[in-house]
């Protein structure tokens, strides 16, 4: 990795105008009514990243917490032998940064252009016991988290390249749903070599079976880092080992 830019450039954070958030119903918002949104409104600023950009790195102070509004975030753990492990991928509405120690316990970097709702840590901490229906509201997101961590160590678990690769697509296309997109086609923004790294698969591994699964009739791969699923029961079935 290059030598890290500074947090404030890097960061570039502007005035946040939140009664006019599009994914508002998706982030830590979604539970506060207009007055409350006001007062969070002082205290939030938006993040704008370029794709490869920094947002924060593993051991930095934890002083803020974000929620993703659009774009996509890749967060990984550097190993003790320089190696990375990815350990998953944020999409709209997605939180990250919340540390219950002093300091972020991994890194995190923008995917596609990025755009993020950035709270102070102390401050968001006061707002939290101030709105009991906004701390509900992080506490449904943190399952939420727990949920798809759950989901990584089965794809990680005793599953073939080809039964990972499946799962990985399907799991971008519940999510897609839930975030009220289309699951189909499915956007896969990150590359091949953060693929294999999420999956525990070499990038010559990775991109052998997507061509594979569009050789089987399974997928398709469309322009923009589109893939179509287009034997959704092949892919659920080579998902489930059958």
């Amino acid at each position: 990795m290059g030598q890290l830019q500074e947090p404030i450039p890097r960061l570039g954070p502007v005035a946040s105008p939140c009664s006019a958030c599009t994914v508002r119903h998706l982030t830590l918002c979604a539970a506060l009514g207009e007055q409350e949104i006001a007062q969070i409104s002082a205290i939030v600023s938006t993040v704008e990243l370029d794709p490869g950009d920094p947002l924060f790195d593993e051991g930095e102070p934890a002083r803020h917490v974000f929620n993703v509004t659009a774009g996509a975030v890749k967060i990984y753990k550097l190993l003790a032998d320089g190696r990375r492990q990815m350990t998953g991928f944020l999409f709209p509405g997605d939180f990250l940064g919340l540390a219950n120690e002093e300091t972020y316990a991994y890194s995190a970097e923008a995917v596609t252009h990025t755009a993020l709702c950035r709270f102070p840590r102390r401050k968001l901490e006061r707002l939290l016991e101030r709105y009991p229906k906004m701390e509900h509201r992080l506490l449904g997101m943190a399952s939420h988290e727990l949920a798809v961590a759950q989901e990584q160590m089965l794809l990680l678990g005793r599953k073939t390249a080809r039964e990972k690769i499946a799962s990985f697509l399907l799991m971008l296309s519940r999510r897609a749903a839930q975030r009220g997109q289309t699951g189909n086609p499915v956007s896969v923004p990150m590359s091949r070599n953060d693929i294999g790294d999420y999956l525990g698969l070499t990038t010559e591994t990775v991109s052998r079976t997507f061509t594979q699964l569009k050789q089987g009739g399974c997928i398709n791969l469309l322009q923009g880092s589109k893939v179509e699923l287009a034997d959704r029961g092949r892919l659920e079935g080579i998902a489930e080992g059958l």
